[in-house]
């Protein structure tokens, strides 16, 4: 009899899927759909979660493993988990009593964002005393230049996108990366003749289906946004008793916005001037409005910057919060409590995730877990990190669910399991609707959790906290039934969909209590009090790397099932011609820090001077393309600056 399960996807996604899982009676998942049920979902999936069914049983790690040969190496010994635990922290005791606490880094990201698998599994480490990354790869700096502005990074709801009379993507490709939310915009069109605008210097499956696309430069972003609130401001469009209300510092950033005049705006951004005019008109007559911010558009060097001068424009035509960036910090969840921090004295060192090949390097840590991270493709400055996961006198432990780019730099790989066998509960980084995930299959060989994996070492370390061993949903239940708004924590254990508690879009916790449009204490933070534009230089014949997702990946996800992110690089069609090549030829991108192999696409999805390549894939020879990525930090929260590589490029 076929058995249907709820599930609950917890991949680095904007969506947060509702799943429907069938189950044969054989135990074989059959089928993943999106649930119809769900306001979000709506009976939608992904091309990722479609293949679940598959890739639940391709290439997985089925038992604990040790390594056989110098790193890396992909010849392994199967091992029993009691072996494997008592070398492991073998090892471990070794490094806490000869280097310190600061010499074990725990090494993990968003592979699997369930609270228990991601958050609770920190108890141990934090009580250690381990070194942790920052988590910069990604969305940090976009969230800190969003606080300056607004006292915290959250923006609208997703499920008033249909309220919506205007929808404007800015480097955000949704038709890829957040299915549902360019569902619910299309919903917007649909009901209110609300046109869809995407600004993208890449003509996007987005872009191709937008009502208008506005093509900047890459990295002048912050320039068009002045450019449309100068138009606003000159043509009085913006809401005057809205700003004087609600906001601080009015003055001095209309006296900035006022230098960028069209043609100052046009000739550094690449927009003309009508299509500045034509997006400020819009924002004026269309209320209420989205701006939909991507996270990919802040991986840059001027990304924070891009990221807070477009959202101030909504802010000028009287809506609050009128944004969408990432809404984690709109929900109160106590995450100190789930993963322990409320209970240790100390602060673990922190180091930069984006700069951690270098330190790595050179050994600053002898000992390194890693879960929920892929980091020999994800990581920048790949060569230096690679060279650091080889060396002998650094222990590495990988607890994964599939055979990865990282296992061969392991010591010891552990089984995980998937989303799919075992209970969890994940906190959307959009909307705002929670469920537990329930198991639908067993483990698959001898994969263990997160939770298990932590407790097993804690006991054979010694450690006798009760704490650490708080019973995983009763530490659940305390970090989140404060932050439910709908029911209760046994209504979400048997089985409710409930809401989350979401703080009020006109709350400003700012030292003004307002938005500030000219920031408080700049000069202390370091930071611009406005936001400022600072052309990009690229040398005479070499080019911006631009990198972004395809539909059928996860990160580094699902190449188990879909083969190989394609190796492969877009070159606008003049670019092409002055360098001879065609279409198909293999073509060296390179730069100071490395070198890889892509077959050229000839596209005029790209500008001159631009190119675009998928991201996190690898080239012809499985070279990563972080190989040429730099471990360069934006000044504003210290993320990534994938979009501001600079390569060259030639005929290989």
């Amino acid at each position: 009899m076929v058995q249907e399960h709820r599930a609950v996807c917890p991949r680095d996604c904007y969506d947060t899927c509702f799943l429907r899982v069938l189950v044969d009676e054989d135990g074989t998942i059959t089928s993943v759909t999106g649930d119809p049920s769900h306001v979000i979902t709506q009976g939608l999936t992904c091309p990722r979660a479609i293949k679940d069914p598959e890739r639940v049983y391709t290439n997985r790690v089925l038992y604990p493993h040790m390594r056989k040969g110098p790193k890396p190496c992909d010849s392994f010994e199967r091992t029993t988990w009691q072996s494997a635990l008592d070398t492991i922290v073998g090892h471990l005791s070794a490094v806490l009593e000869q280097y310190g606490p600061e010499s074990v880094l725990l090494l993990d990201y968003a592979g699997n964002t369930g609270l228990l698998s991601s958050v609770y599994s920190h108890r141990l480490w934090n009580l250690l005393g381990a070194t942790r990354t920052d988590y910069g790869l990604c969305a940090t700096s976009g969230h800190v230049a969003l606080s300056f502005h607004y006292g915290r990074s959250y923006g609208l709801q997703p499920e008033d996108l249909p309220k919506m009379k205007l929808v404007v993507y800015w480097g955000f490709n949704a038709a890829v990366s957040s299915l549902h939310m360019w569902n619910l915009s299309k919903m917007a069109k649909r009901l209110n003749d609300a046109p869809l605008v995407v600004i993208d210097p890449r003509r996007s499956r987005s872009a191709e289906q937008a009502d208008i696309w506005i093509r900047p430069l890459p990295g002048t972003d912050v320039a068009l946004a002045y450019g449309v609130a100068r138009h606003l401001i000159v043509n009085e469009l913006i809401d005057e008793a809205f700003i004087k209300r609600w906001t601080v510092g009015f003055d001095a950033f209309r006296s900035e916005a006022l230098k960028w005049t069209p043609e100052r705006v046009a000739s550094i951004s690449g927009v003309k001037e009508e299509d500045i005019e034509t997006l400020a008109r819009l924002y004026s007559r269309r209320r209420p409005s989205a701006t939909m911010i991507g996270v990919g558009f802040q991986k840059s060097i001027l990304g924070a910057e891009s990221v807070r001068a477009v959202s101030l424009i909504p802010a000028l035509v009287g809506l609050h919060r009128g944004f969408f960036y990432s809404n984690t910090s709109a929900f109160s969840v106590n995450m100190s409590y789930l993963d322990g921090m409320d209970f240790v004295r100390h602060t673990p060192p922190t180091v930069s995730q984006v700069s951690l090949a270098e330190s790595v390097r050179r050994g600053e840590f002898r000992f390194v877990f890693i879960y929920n991270m892929n980091p020999a493709m994800s990581i920048p400055n790949q060569e230096a990190l690679r060279a650091g996961f080889s060396r002998d006198d650094v222990y590495v432990v990988v607890h994964e669910t599939h055979w990865t780019e990282t296992t061969p730099f392991a010591d010891v790989v552990l089984p995980a399991g998937t989303y799919l066998e075992k209970d969890d509960l994940a906190i959307p980084w959009a909307h705002r609707y929670v469920a537990i995930s329930q198991r639908v299959i067993p483990p698959q060989g001898e994969s263990k959790s997160e939770v298990w994996v932590m407790h097993e070492l804690a006991k054979r370390l010694g450690l006798h906290e009760s704490w650490l061993y708080e019973p995983p949903w009763d530490a659940m239940r305390t970090a989140l039934e404060p932050a439910l708004e709908s029911g209760t924590f046994a209504d979400l254990l048997n089985g409710e969909v409930l809401r989350l508690k979401c703080h009020e879009a006109s709350d400003y916790p700012t030292p003004s209590g307002k938005i500030e449009l000219y920031v408080t204490g700049a000069e202390e933070k370091g930071i611009s009090p406005v936001p400022y534009q600072v052309p990009l230089a690229v040398p005479d014949g070499q080019f911006i790397l631009l990198s972004s997702a395809l539909s059928k990946y996860s990160h580094t996800q699902f190449q188990e099932v879909y083969g190989a992110i394609p190796p492969v690089v877009q070159v606008h069609p003049k670019d092409a011609r002055r360098l001879e090549l065609e279409e198909g030829d293999v073509v060296r991108v390179y730069n100071s820090v490395g070198e890889i192999l892509l077959k050229s696409i000839i596209s005029d999805s790209v500008p001159e001077g631009v190119l675009w390549t998928p991201s996190l894939g690898a080239d012809m020879n499985k070279t990563p393309l972080n190989t040429i990525t730099s471990s360069s930090t934006q000044k504003i929260g210290g993320a990534s600056t994938f979009n501001s590589t600079i390569v060259s490029l030639e005929k290989a």
